[in-house]
């Protein structure tokens, strides 16, 4: 293992890969099993020292990543390298580091985000159901209308406010969301739900996908969608997908912040 001590201390950046299903989500919790104390602990079993974690964002219960960024503060002398190598070796097996870099040591991995990318499998197919694939879907096992799917998805582009569709509120932040992408594409085994803005709200995406889905399976109409979003008084969303199906696929940054 190459170490290096050119520096007291350095800023990581952390791209994480985990499966939801055996955590009570990303933010620590007494007496519960979450991503985050997971890593700080690995972390601070290295450095030997505690070290604190930040994330761009806190998945719930059962949602999963594939592209989860967290920062920790490190003793210089571990290279990006040396830790995402030594970091594989130790942590559980339902989180893996997929990359690791230094960056700057202003660098914050929630507020230097620009936007956020989640990704939602509804699973139309019988073998959504298989062992191997019902703990990263929603297994719904039913057609739904395509068209109708993607005239929902076209209708969240742009900036509108979300309030209907979180669980809770941010009063301090505000219910506006800026949406870059939204769009459905098949997958495998059904569709899949990709939708890429500034910030999302609590539960957002679950809620969006769960009622769209129904809009797809003919149970409420398409303008039910721009209705919610306009927070039309006594209509209210389908319930929310559930958590297994849901990925944090990727966070964006500016290029001096090591974004791409």
């Amino acid at each position: 293992m190459t170490l290096s001590s050119e520096r007291p201390e350095r800023r990581i950046k952390l791209t994480l890969h985990y499966d939801g299903a055996g955590f009570m989500g990303w933010q620590v919790q007494p007496g519960a099993r979450t991503v985050q104390s997971e890593l700080e602990a690995a972390l601070s079993r290295l450095a030997d020292q505690t070290i604190p974690v930040i994330a761009a964002g806190r998945t719930d219960r059962g949602v999963h990543a594939t592209g989860q960024v967290a920062s920790a503060l490190v003793p210089g002398k571990w290279t990006a390298a040396a830790l995402r190598r030594a970091l594989n070796a130790i942590l559980p097996n339902d989180i893996w580091i997929a990359a690791a870099t230094e960056v700057p040591l202003e660098f914050h991995a929630r507020y230097s985000a620009t936007a956020r990318s989640y990704v939602y499998r509804v699973g139309t197919s019988e073998e959504a159901s298989s062992p191997f694939h019902v703990r990263w879907c929603w297994p719904l096992r039913d057609q739904v209308d395509a068209q109708l799917l993607d005239a929902a998805a076209l209708r969240l582009i742009g900036r509108h406010s979300f309030r209907a569709f979180a669980k809770v509120g941010q009063p301090e932040r505000g219910e506006m969301c800026d949406v870059q992408a939204s769009a459905w594409r098949a997958w495998e085994h059904g569709v899949a739900f990709e939708i890429t803005a500034n910030r999302f709200l609590h539960h957002m995406v679950r809620y969006l996908v769960g009622t769209m889905v129904d809009i797809a399976r003919g149970r409420r109409e398409l303008l039910d969608l721009q209705l919610l979003l306009e927070n039309t008084a006594g209509l209210e969303t389908s319930p929310p997908a559930p958590p297994e199906g849901l990925f944090l696929s990727k966070v964006n940054y500016p290029p001096e912040m090591g974004g791409q």
